[in-house]
C-alpha cells in the first residue's frame, strides 16, 4: 500500500496531454486509493467472518439467509467484488514509477527494491499469523517483476497490460457464459467432479475457529499457505497487466484528469452499461435461488469484466475532481494517504470482532446484512480517524515504519509548521 511520493515531471512523450501537476496526481491517487481500500473491506468482510469454504462460495449456505442477506451478497457480488482489488492493483502499478523512477535510476531502483521486501515481509506475518487473505506479499513479488516495466512509455504499457487484461475479462466472460450452457449430459459429469460444499465440514471449521488460538492460528496458517502456493502465482498473470495498466493510465494523465472529456465519457458509458446489466441480472439469478439459471449465464458473464466498472467508478470521481466536485471526494484522500495502515487496522478490527481470544467471537454466526453492519461502522472510523491523524502527522503509523525501514532511518513523522 505505497505511500504517495512526489511525482516526477510528465514524460516528453506524454505531453501532448498537457503537463500534469504533481498536486492533481497526488490528490487523485489519493482519492482514489481511498475509495479503493474502503471498498475492499466489502468483499474481504466474509473471509474473516466464515471458512474458506464459504468465502469460495461467496456467502453463507443459502438457506442460512434472510432478504435481508440476499440484497447484502448481492450488493457485494455487483458492486464491489473484483473492482475495488482491481483499482489498488492499478494505482500500485503507479507507485512502482513514483518510488522508483526510471529503471535506470541508480539510487531510486535499489530503494524500490527494499521498500517491496520490508512489503513482503509485512504480508508473511499479516498473513500467516492474522489473516490467510493477504495481499501484500503478492503485491510485493508482482512489484518486483513489475518493476522491469516501469520505464515503458504510456502507450506501451496500455496496450500490452490492457491487452492482457481485456483478454482475461473475455475469457472469464465466455468461461462463465459456456458452463452454464453445456449439454447437460456433459454439466452433470462436471458437476459430479465438483467439490461439494459440506455443511458439516462449514459447522466443523466454525467450531474450531470459536474455540480460540493456538486452533484458530493453524488454521489460518494452513489456509494461507494453500493460497500462496495455489492461487497467488496464477493471479500473478492477472495482477502484473493491471499494473502495467495503471501506470499507463498515470503516464497518459488519465488518472490525473488530464485526457480528454470524451475518453471518460466513453468509459463511464461503458462500464456503466456493464453494471447496469450485470446488477439486474445478478438479482435475478440470485433471487431464484442456488439450484436455478433464470439467465442462463448471462448474470455470471456480465460479472467477467470486473475492471470496465473499475475504470467506471475512477473515471466518474476523478471528472467530480476535474470540474470542481471535490467535497463528495474529500473525505477519502486521507483514507488514501494511510491506505497501509487503513488496510491493516481493518484486518485487527475484524480479527479481534470474530476470531480472536479476546473479542465477541462472531465467527460463523453473521451473515451478509449483519456484516455490512461491521463493514459500515468501520468505514465510518478510518474515515474519522485518517483526516484526525494526518492533521498532527505528515503520513499514517505503519507508513512511517514502513518508511523507515526502506531507508534504514528514523524519519519525522510530525508536521512541521511549514508541512
Amino acid at each position: 500500500m505505497a505511500a504517495v511520493e512526489l511525482a516526477p515531471a510528465a514524460r516528453p512523450a506524454d505531453a501532448a496531454l498537457g503537463p500534469v501537476r504533481p498536486k492533481d496526481r497526488i490528490y487523485n491517487l489519493d482519492m482514489l486509493r481511498g475509495w479503493a481500500i474502503l471498498g475492499i473491506l466489502a468483499v474481504n468482510a466474509i473471509s474473516f467472518a466464515w471458512p474458506v469454504e464459504v468465502t469460495m462460495a461467496e456467502g453463507p449456505p443459502p438457506g442460512a439467509m434472510s432478504r435481508a442477506d440476499l440484497l447484502g451478497l448481492w450488493v457485494v457480488d455487483v458492486f464491489f467484488a473484483d473492482k475495488f482489488r482491481t483499482l489498488f492493483t492499478l494505482l500500485f502499478g503507479v507507485s512502482i514509477f513514483l518510488v522508483g523512477g526510471e529503471k535506470h535510476d541508480e539510487a531510486r531502483g535499489p530503494l524500490l527494491t527494499r521498500r517491496l521486501l520490508w512489503l513482503g515481509l509485512f504480508g508473511v506475518l499479516h498473513g500467516a499469523v492474522l489473516w490467510y487473505g493477504d495481499i501484500l506479499l503478492h503485491y510485493a513479488y508482482s512489484g518486483l517483476i513489475m518493476m522491469m516495466f516501469r520505464s515503458w512509455t504510456a502507450r506501451r504499457l496500455l496496450w500490452v497490460g490492457g491487452g492482457v487484461t481485456l483478454a482475461w475479462g473475455l475469457i472469464a466472460t465466455l468461461g462463465y457464459w459456456g458452463m452454464a450452457n453445456l449439454p447437460p449430459a456433459f454439466a452433470a459429469k462436471m458437476s459430479a467432479g465438483m467439490p461439494a460444499s459440506d455443511p458439516a465440514a462449514i459447522a466443523a471449521a466454525v467450531e474450531l475457529y470459536r474455540t480460540g488460538w493456538p486452533a484458530g492460528l493453524l488454521e489460518n496458517l494452513k489456509n494461507w499457505a494453500m493460497f500462496q502456493l495455489v492461487a497467488s502465482p496464477f493471479l500473478m498473470a492477472v495482477t502484473v497487466p493491471l499494473m502495467m495498466l495503471g501506470l499507463g493510465l498515470f503516464k497518459s494523465g488519465y488518472l490525473a484528469g488530464r485526457a480528454p472529456l470524451w475518453s471518460y465519457a466513453a468509459v463511464i458509458a461503458v462500464g456503466g452499461a456493464n453494471l447496469a446489466a450485470f446488477a439486474l441480472l445478478d438479482w435475478r439469478d440470485i433471487m431464484a435461488g442456488p439450484d436455478a439459471d433464470p439467465t442462463r449465464g448471462l448474470a455470471a458473464a456480465a460479472g467477467g469484466l470486473a475492471p470496465l466498472i473499475t475504470l467506471f467508478y475512477a473515471s466518474v470521481l476523478i471528472l467530480l475532481v476535474r470540474f470542481g466536485g471535490r467535497m463528495l471526494t474529500l473525505w477519502l484522500a486521507p483514507v488514501g494517504r494511510m491506505a497501509f495502515t487503513n488496510y491493516l487496522s481493518q484486518t485487527l478490527i475484524m480479527v479481534t470482532l470474530y476470531y480472536a481470544p479476546w473479542g465477541p467471537m462472531w465467527f460463523g454466526t453473521h451473515g451478509p446484512a449483519e456484516m455490512w453492519m461491521v463493514v459500515l461502522g468501520v468505514w465510518a472510523a478510518q474515515l474519522v480517524w485518517s483526516p484526525l491523524w494526518l492533521s498532527v502527522f505528515q503520513m499514517g503509523p505503519l507508513e512511517w515504519l514502513w518508511r523507515c525501514l526502506t531507508y534504514g532511518r528514523l524519519v519525522p513523522i510530525r508536521k512541521t509548521a511549514t508541512a
